[in-house]
């Protein structure tokens, strides 16, 4: 398997665990209280944006040719802290 392929597979399995993650919150908004669920809502939707973000990245890396590889996954690196960042938030106010 080549670093390539290597990265690829472990940012996979990452954005699958915390896809788990966003599926959890969103069982728990479902459930929540009014006021509650307004807040968890939005930081929800923010969480999905951000998936979504860290999805895509890796699928552009995916394409990049060899020249764009560090640049590629420089991007694919801020948007999975950024997801990452944003799981925390809202497993700690929630």
């Amino acid at each position: 398997m080549g670093l390539k392929e290597a990265y690829q597979e472990k940012n996979e399995a990452q954005l699958k665990e915390w896809s788990a993650k966003v599926k959890e919150f969103q069982a728990k908004a479902d459930m929540a209280k009014a006021d509650v669920k307004i807040g968890l809502q939005k930081d929800l939707e923010a969480l999905q944006a951000k998936h979504k973000a860290a999805q895509q990245k890796l699928k552009e890396l995916m394409g990049a040719a060899a020249d764009n590889w560090e640049t590629g996954k420089q991007g694919v690196e801020k948007a999975m802290e950024d997801l990452k960042s944003a799981l925390e938030k809202i497993k700690k106010h929630h």
